[in-house]
């Protein structure tokens, strides 16, 4: 059984950075590939960034481009995203996902979900 747990979220101003990890535990970390979500108090749950199993290839949301980095060390079983440049419309509890078969921007496409960090934006 796989378990992901989330850490590094927490209050910051507009502008400032936090860095997110994810610990994998239960199958071979390095053979999912890995993703972030984001859920906002009432809205669905939406794609933020995923990353292949090798880390090779990476895909971010437009909304989050150019701002977020999303990687991973093997080594340590643990996936990161580091946030830069927040903005209130960041807010939201973001979870982890891996899966083995693949990857994608829809929730649909991974199987095992962490428990969610949440992450406040103040203006």
């Amino acid at each position: 059984q796989v378990q992901l747990v989330e850490s590094g979220g927490g209050l910051v101003q507009a502008g400032g950075s936090l860095r997110l990890s994810c610990a994998f535990s239960g199958r071979t970390f390095s053979s999912n590939a890995m993703g972030w979500f984001r859920q906002a108090p009432g809205k669905e749950r939406k794609f933020v960034a995923t990353i292949t199993w090798s880390g090779t290839n990476t895909y971010y949301a437009d909304s989050v481009k150019g701002r977020f980095t999303i990687s991973r060390d093997n080594a340590k079983n643990t996936v990161y995203l580091q946030m830069n440049s927040l903005k209130p419309e960041d807010t939201a509890v973001y979870y982890c996902a891996a899966d083995p078969t693949g990857w994608g921007t829809s929730p649909s496409s991974f199987g095992s979900w962490g428990q969610g960090t949440q992450v406040t934006v103040s203006s």
